[in-house]
Formats: structure tokens, C-alpha cells, sequence
């Protein structure tokens, strides 16, 4: 991992304080002085922050149901964030695995491992994402098959990949993508001339919401889930 990560993730420090730290002179690995940001910190690595060592922590997985008009962002100013739902005693270094639109509910993800985040939303993985939609409109069974053969969004060049869809009634759906572009799930609904009324995120990967949580309410996860959720059901 980078210095200047690592220092944020394991202090009240932010990246920038962090690189200033450093470049100033006032870090040390294994008794060494360090003045490149950019270095990269084994795990067993001795850091030092002005002459006092910095303890690593045990990094955190937490998954929590959001319910609707919260914001999935570390500064909010007009909504209340998601971070204010968390009974924790710092927020530090805590970020959201694969965000949700402040109307959106469901499963979100909250670490502050970064390398564990990154491995879920790498496109060459294809970590898997189910939705629970609910529709303006009926879906004929000829638009969701659409879907599951890849659609073309409004100002890209490329269709989506192809998606599994489960009729649940005549205007809702399962749907389960393996992108994460932008607004995707509303998009592709749009494209077809209907409109998302409720979406709700049921799963990611081999993780699904706990069933014993209720909306604003979150849980650490197990080590089996830590892992599990790259096996895909």
C-alpha cells in the first residue's frame, strides 16, 4: 500500500495532510526516514509519525440497509449521509462499496480496505449486482429480453452487457448486472420508454442482505462473507 494511505487509513490524518507529513520529514518506516508518498508499506512495516509509531488496525467490513434519503458521500450537505447511520467510534478511512442514489435501498457495502473494495468493482471480475425493480409500466417479456441480450444507453457507444432478468409481475423485475455505470439500472429501464419507481439492491456477488436488518440498520460481516462474496450463486 502506499505511505500516504496507509498513514490516512491508520490516523485522524487526510491524503493531503498525509503527503505533507511525509514530505516533511516527520515519517519514518522500520527507522527509516521516508519522504516519497508514493513508497509503497508492507503489512509488517514499523511507521512512525513524529517519532511516536502508528498502530495498523483490523480493517472493517460492515454491511448496512440504506433506506431511502440518505447520501452515500463522506462530506453531505443537503441529505443526511449514510456515515451518521454508523455506531462507530471514528469514520476514518470508512468508504462505499458501489454507492446508491439517495432514493435507492438496500445492500451497501462499508470498508475501509481498499484493496478488498477494489477487487469487488474491477471490471474484469464481474461482480455480479441484483436489483428488485419496480416499474412505471408493464415489462413485456420482448423488452426483457432486450435487457438480457444487452441494450443501448442514451449517449454511449456501446450496449450493456448482457443482464439475467426474473419477471416478477407484470411491472417489477430481478435484475442482475455485472457493470456499474452510471445511473446503469435506471438507464437501461429508460432506454426501453418505462420509468423506475422502487429500486432496491438485493445482493453483490455471493452476499446478500441480511433478512434480520431493517432500513438504517447494519451489521460487521463474517470472515465467510468476507470471501464469499466473490463466489457467485
Amino acid at each position: 500500500m502506499r505511505l500516504d494511505r496507509y498513514l490516512s487509513n491508520v490516523t485522524t490524518l487526510t491524503r493531503s495532510q498525509a503527503q505533507k507529513a511525509i514530505r516533511g520529514g516527520r515519517v519514518s518506516v522500520d527507522g527509516e526516514p521516508q519522504k516519497q508518498p508514493s513508497s509503497n508499506v508492507m503489512e509488517a512495516a514499523a511507521v512512525s509519525l513524529d517519532g511516536g509509531l502508528v498502530a495498523r488496525h483490523e480493517p472493517r467490513y460492515f454491511m448496512l440497509y440504506k433506506p431511502e434519503g440518505y447520501v452515500c458521500s463522506t462530506e453531505p450537505e443537503l441529505h443526511p449521509g449514510v456515515l451518521d447511520l454508523l455506531d462507530e467510534a471514528t469514520a476514518t478511512g470508512l468508504h462505499f462499496v458501489s454507492r446508491l442514489d439517495i432514493d435507492v435501498t438496500g445492500l451497501l457495502l462499508i470498508t475501509d480496505d481498499g484493496a478488498w473494495s477494489h477487487r469487488i468493482l474491477a471490471p474484469a471480475r464481474k461482480c455480479s449486482k441484483r436489483y428488485l425493480v419496480t416499474l412505471a409500466e408493464s415489462l413485456s417479456e420482448r423488452d426483457a429480453e432486450r435487457l438480457r441480450q444487452g441494450i443501448l444507453l442514451c449517449s454511449e457507444a456501446r450496449p450493456t452487457k448482457p443482464a439475467q432478468l426474473q419477471l416478477v409481475s407484470s411491472n417489477s423485475c430481478r435484475l442482475t448486472i455485472t457493470e456499474g455505470r452510471y445511473h446503469q439500472v435506471k438507464r437501461m429501464f429508460a432506454a426501453l420508454g418505462n420509468r423506475v419507481v422502487v429500486l432496491h439492491r438485493e445482493r453483490i456477488g455471493g452476499l446478500q442482505l441480511d433478512p434480520d436488518l431493517s432500513p438504517g440498520n447494519y451489521r460487521a460481516l463474517t470472515e465467510d462473507e468476507i470471501g464469499g462474496i466473490f463466489t457467485e450463486p
